[in-house]
């Protein structure tokens, strides 16, 4: 049974947060001399942003413990019923030409690394012109404002326009699979505008927005694909799938795999349930 006080205390901590992190970007964008996990070079705003959601998400009693993109291993407190899977700073590269950015939040009811079906509740912030939430709780999609710590919601049970609109595509073209690079230049042909900002919070709230399929596929030399399973697949997945649409790493619904191991990478397409299954034909 799910307690929505204890949700509602994990969204309500990392919208303040988000104010925090957002103020403190202008003076964080050096790198640091450590790599994450995922051996990519971290940013003082990385780090900053991970041990702010790490100290209050833990401080909360539902939490029992936190996990996130930019350290090796899970951290446990004392008791609580809940385990919380962040991107502290999703898309930190864009920092430097101040594009958008955002923090991935996923919230499970299993110990981490935990099955897709152990979410309760997912969400995340995207620090664009404006910062706003979206968060997926009991079957419904919600759009808040965030201004000084404090959601204000801006549209309720949000669901993806029926008719799709947009696609971004992540990796180098020429390191696509084959099958990827036809679907892609099917869509094109459909007269889908492509959107791809380099943020996945970015790219998948415009998918959101305006219908569509984001993606980062597997690739020629990577076929585990680059983004988190625990920390961004999932999550994410249950944003867009909660919203109406669907989720996949081509060929199994996100929602339905388990990771072997904390930051395992799977391919991720997102968007529009009728573009998914296209895309799952194409690569079957």
């Amino acid at each position: 049974m799910t307690d929505p006080d204890a949700i509602d205390a994990v969204f309500e901590t990392v919208a303040t947060t988000a104010g925090d992190v957002r103020e403190a970007l202008a003076d964080r964008r050096a790198y640091h001399e450590a790599e994450n996990p995922s051996g990519e070079q971290q940013l003082a705003a990385d780090v900053y942003a991970d041990e702010l959601l790490e100290d209050r998400l833990l401080a909360l009693d539902a939490v029992e413990s936190y996990a996130s993109e930019e350290r090796e291993s899970v951290v446990y407190s004392d008791g609580g019923d809940y385990h919380v899977a962040c991107d502290p700073l999703d898309g930190s590269s864009n920092l430097e030409s101040n594009n958008a950015m955002g923090t991935i939040v996923g919230v499970y009811d299993e110990p981490l690394p935990a099955p897709g079906d152990a979410l309760v509740a997912a969400g995340y912030v995207l620090y664009g012109p404006i910062v706003t939430m979206v968060t997926a709780v009991d079957g419904t999609v919600t759009e808040y404002l965030l201004h000084d710590g404090e959601r204000e919601v801006l549209t309720e049970d949000v669901t993806l326009p029926e008719e799709p609109t947009v696609y971004g595509v992540g990796g180098r073209v020429p390191d696509w699979p084959a099958d990827v690079r036809r679907f892609v230049d099917e869509i094109e042909a459909d007269r889908l505008k492509l959107r791809y900002g380099g943020a996945m919070v970015g790219d998948v709230n415009q998918v959101v927005a305006y219908g569509g399929i984001f993606a980062y596929p597997m690739l020629v030399d990577r076929p585990e694909g680059k983004l988190r399973l625990q920390f961004e697949g999932h999550p994410i997945a249950h944003v867009v799938a909660t919203a109406g649409g669907a989720a996949s790493d081509g060929t199994t619904p996100l929602l339905e795999k388990t990771p072997d191991e904390l930051h395992e990478r799977t391919p991720v397409f997102v968007g529009s349930e009728p573009l998914i299954g296209r895309l799952e034909a194409s690569l079957a």
